[in-house]
């Protein structure tokens, strides 16, 4: 009976963790949402001019939440490329996700279900990683489902509405408007950098090298996702071998943790 009780109140312990971790994602998610929609909405008069409709603006949004994906896509069918085309310029669009997604695993638990791990990596998103990595210890997926669920929506919806107003809003006012994303990406780096002279180092160092990558005679010819690949393993190595992390500040990280659900 003594085991049975420990049994329940440990299972209702976890699922107490979960649906706070879940609701904390809905609330980090909200502002997220906001600047997706913008954004998605100027990706959409992309798509209108690409040929696509509403729906299939939509589509390719609720299945591809990257903006840079999707725009590749949508100007390689523009151009009538064929589909290897659009698969390779999206590939390499995307390609930062393969470094964000391996980082992420390694805050994963090693018993979490390919299912889960296999959803969170389709919505992955600089965003959502960004706000994950930065969440010490074990990574909780309920955390990255509550994300998901109010952001996907907001991407999809103004993508769909954004092939439905076309041209209709001058092309300064969705620039203007754009400018909430990267508010939204400064809430994300400027807390750890204030926290830490380190980190906060680093973000202004990875800015000076990604606005010299951009000018480079050689790296200008790359694509966005390929200079933003080589320059985080760059730094990332460096900063790692100058400013290892002892692992006794890690070790204390993870014990200030909660326990985390492994079923979805």
């Amino acid at each position: 009976m003594k085991e049975e009780k420990e049994v329940s109140r440990a299972c209702s312990l976890k699922q107490s963790v979960n649906r706070a971790a879940y609701f904390d994602g809905l609330k980090v998610g909200i502002p997220i949402a906001l600047g997706y929609f913008v954004v998605s909405f100027a990706l959409g008069m992309q798509a209108k001019a690409s040929g696509l409709t509403a729906f299939q603006g939509g589509l390719a949004s609720f299945t591809c939440s990257a903006s840079a994906g999707e725009y590749a896509g949508f100007k390689a069918i523009a151009e009538n490329a064929t589909y290897l085309t659009i698969v390779l310029a999206s590939l390499v669009a995307n390609a930062r996700y393969f470094l964000m997604g391996c980082a992420l695993c390694q805050k994963m638990s090693p018993s979490l279900p390919f299912r889960s791990r296999a959803f969170v990596a389709l919505y992955l998103t600089d965003e959502l990683f960004g706000m994950a990595i930065m969440r010490p210890g074990v990574f909780n997926p309920r955390f990255a489902y509550g994300i998901i669920t109010i952001t996907v929506p907001f991407w999809t919806i103004g993508t769909s509405l954004g092939v439905v107003a076309g041209n209709i809003m001058p092309e300064q006012w969705v620039s203007a408007l754009s400018v909430a994303l990267f508010g939204m990406f400064l809430a994300v780096i400027v807390p750890p950098g204030r926290k830490n002279k380190i980190v906060g180092g680093l973000v202004l160092v990875s800015f000076l090298f990604s606005y010299l990558a951009s000018k480079a005679p050689f790296l200008s010819e790359w694509a966005e996702g390929s200079r933003i690949v080589l320059l985080t393993v760059v730094l990332a190595s460096v900063a790692a071998i100058l400013f290892p992390v002892k692992e006794d500040e890690e070790r204390d990280e993870t014990e200030n943790t909660s326990v985390t659900e492994e079923e979805p």
